[in-house]
């Protein structure tokens, strides 16, 4: 690993606060957009105070949060689900549609057979919406996440859009769904990634696509915590599935009868146990993904490894998977999901830029003082061979932790990041934060 010196970049005296009492796992997408002039941020609320004190009254509420970029300055927030469950797998997906209205999908964290989904009223409007629709794709399916993407050339002329989500069946597996009216009702697919193996494996997949004709899938062969995972790619493209190289392996329909018939990027072990944790698609369609590694849990129970993660950079450059480990990612964000980092996030704007969240010194591991995770800037000029680090934030007091950057509206840039603390998935008291850069 080739890393160079820490710069401290411009560190922002006091990030604006776009929602309190808000978190998000990484699973659901796009969970941040610019749209109109307009973030809308979704959230699911945990319900406690600043003080740590309950709030039953916002507890498990599933939020979008609509913020001015001229203005710099919140304009309110809506409720899309009341109570639903206090979970942050549960927080929204957003997707703009082709009459400017946004669809908004959601889901529990497993218990039910279906997800649920919102239309505004008005294009452009995230405050003001629809009333609540459900769609189950059978009876036995228990529904996680969702992840919305418009294929501009399927169904022509309306476009087919898709909502890839975790467990058709109850399979706990990578499945879709579709909509040829813009959302308005849903018809089910089938499981994307199928394990063959009697132990319900659940391949972890992110998704990007071109918002043409193309998707693509990184994902792993199950949990970390169950799993030596390796990473993988395949894309989809007029009904198929393909490896990177464009080699055919059957059709969307079908699915991957095996993680393994996928394009591998990274191939774990006992030593280094995978996890996807970003893609995105670069101006010449060329996917770029970022993950973690877990390096010391060969051997070891649950809540006994997890001192040690490695951020990774794939790029494709339309031969080969070129793949660097680029940082120290530092410890487990908490005993018992030893996998879990603070994350690292694409600029999908530049491939040559990440954000990572992480409790020690990217390039070393040493821990600084104080041990609270921060948030890096890392650029490269070589293809992600070599970085250059620089602080977003610094001897902070609280966590910093799940950075994203949303795709930009060509006029303003944005970084958005949960400051706080973090127990487990269902016990997090965290604000939403951030920063702005209007666009030369």
């Amino acid at each position: 690993m080739a890393v160079l010196a820490v710069t401290c970049g411009a560190v922002p005296s006091s990030p604006i606060t776009f929602r309190e009492d808000a978190g998000w796992c990484w699973y659901e997408d796009e969970r941040v957009i610019m749209h109109d002039g307009k973030l809308i941020i979704g959230t699911v609320a945990d319900g406690r105070h600043a003080d740590g004190t309950r709030n039953a009254q916002r507890r498990g509420h599933i939020e979008v949060t609509v913020f001015d970029l001229a203005a710099t300055k919140p304009l309110g927030a809506a409720v899309l689900h009341a109570n639903l469950q206090a979970d942050d797998h549960n927080s929204p997906a957003f997707l703009v549609r082709p009459d400017g209205r946004l669809l908004a999908a959601y889901a529990k964290h497993g218990p039910e057979n279906r997800f649920y989904y919102r239309l505004s009223k008005e294009p452009g409007d995230a405050l003001n919406w629809g009333a609540e629709r459900t769609f189950s794709p059978s009876d036995s399916s228990r529904i996680t996440y969702s992840n919305l993407h418009l294929l501009a050339s399927e169904n022509t002329p309306k476009g087919r859009i898709y909502d890839f989500y975790r467990g058709l069946d109850g399979s706990f597996k990578p499945s879709y769904a579709y909509s040829d009216d813009h959302g308005e009702t849903w018809i089910s697919g089938n499981v994307i990634i199928d394990v063959p193996t009697q132990a319900k494996h659940r391949p972890y997949a992110k998704y990007a696509s071109n918002g043409i004709d193309t998707m693509h899938i990184f994902y792993t062969e199950g949990h970390p915590r169950n799993y030596d995972n390796s990473v993988y790619h395949v894309y989809y493209r007029d009904g198929n599935l393909y490896r990177s190289d464009g080699t055919l392996i059957r059709s969307l329909q079908e699915g991957l009868r095996d993680p393994t018939e996928g394009t591998v990027i990274f191939r774990g072990d006992a030593d280094n146990v995978a996890w996807t944790s970003d893609i995105h698609v670069d101006a010449r369609g060329r996917p770029y993904v970022a993950y973690s590694v877990q390096k010391d849990s060969a051997g070891l129970p649950p809540r006994q490894g997890g001192e040690d993660h490695r951020y990774r950079y794939a790029r494709w450059d339309g031969d080969a998977w070129r793949d660097y480990e680029i940082a120290h990612a530092g410890s487990r964000l908490y005993a018992g999901e030893d996998d879990y980092t603070g994350l690292i996030s694409l600029d999908p704007g530049d491939p040559n830029t990440v954000y990572i969240s992480t409790n020690v010194d990217p390039r070393t591991g040493a821990a600084p003082a104080g041990g609270h995770y921060e948030i890096f800037k890392g650029t490269t000029t070589d293809g992600g061979a070599t970085w250059t680090w620089g602080a977003i934030t610094q001897g902070s007091s609280v966590d910093n932790i799940r950075p994203i950057v949303p795709v930009s509206d060509g006029n303003y840039w944005a970084l958005l990041w949960l400051r706080g603390h973090l127990t487990s998935y269902i016990n997090y008291n965290l604000d939403a934060v951030g920063i702005i850069r209007k666009l030369d």
